[in-house]
Formats: structure tokens, sequence, C-alpha cells
């Protein structure tokens, strides 16, 4: 049986791969995205058109795909919502230490980076009603 610091362990683990996972399907959807492949999406529905297009979905499978991503959202949601805090403690440690090693320049538009990004991720969240 798990103790709560190994479940707890466990549970980070499985946060920062479906990060990992989430952060490179982003950037293969970035890339498309500079290459003038279409739109940006984002969320379920952008990650089934993803693995439809990658791996050539039948529409029975893309909804049974759409489905699966809805029937563990819940649990996804929960996970992130109890690991999210110390995922932010380790950006913002890893940020003060890229600033460590950049010109105050770098610094300034490291800032600029980080701002733009948390402001990108306050709007999707508002267009996904949280």
């Amino acid at each position: 049986m798990l103790n709560r610091s190994k479940l707890a362990a466990v549970a980070l683990l499985a946060a920062v791969f479906l990060a990992g996972g989430l952060a490179g399907w982003g950037g293969h959807e970035a890339a498309e995205r500079d290459e003038g492949r279409g739109p940006r999406r984002r969320g379920p529905d952008a990650m089934v058109d993803y693995l439809s297009r990658e791996l050539k979905l039948s529409d029975a499978q893309r909804d049974s795909v759409r489905a699966i991503f809805a029937r563990h959202r819940p649990e996804t949601d929960s996970l992130w919502a109890r690991v999210r805090p110390r995922f932010d403690s380790i950006k913002t440690k890893m940020q003060a230490e890229i600033d460590a090693v950049l010109t105050p320049e770098q610094r300034a538009k490291h800032q600029q980076l980080i701002e733009r990004a948390e402001h990108q991720r306050m709007e999707r969240r508002d267009e996904r009603g949280h």
C-alpha cells in the first residue's frame, strides 16, 4: 500500500508526464500554426484532432477518444489542482535560476515572455469557463 508521500510522488510524476506530453503536443501544434496550417486550437478537441491526423482515426475512433478525454477530465482536473501549487513553486525557482544567467536586457525580455504566457493561460482558462 502506498503511503501519503509515495502517493504524492506518483501523482506528481503523473502530472509531469501529462504536462510533458501536452507540452510536446503543444509545440507540435505551434509549429504547425507557424507553418501556416491553420488557426491554433486548444483543449480536448484539439488533442482529438491532432491524434486523428497523426493516427488516421476513423470517425468511431475519434468519437471514442473524445469520450475518453471527457470521462477522465474530472480526474485530471482534480490531480492538477493538487499538484499545481508544487508545479508553480518549481517553475518559479527555475525562472529565478534562468534569470541569474541572463543579462539585464535578457531578464526584461524573459519577464515579458512569462507575462505573455500567463496572460494566454488566463485567456484559455476564461474560454473554458473556469
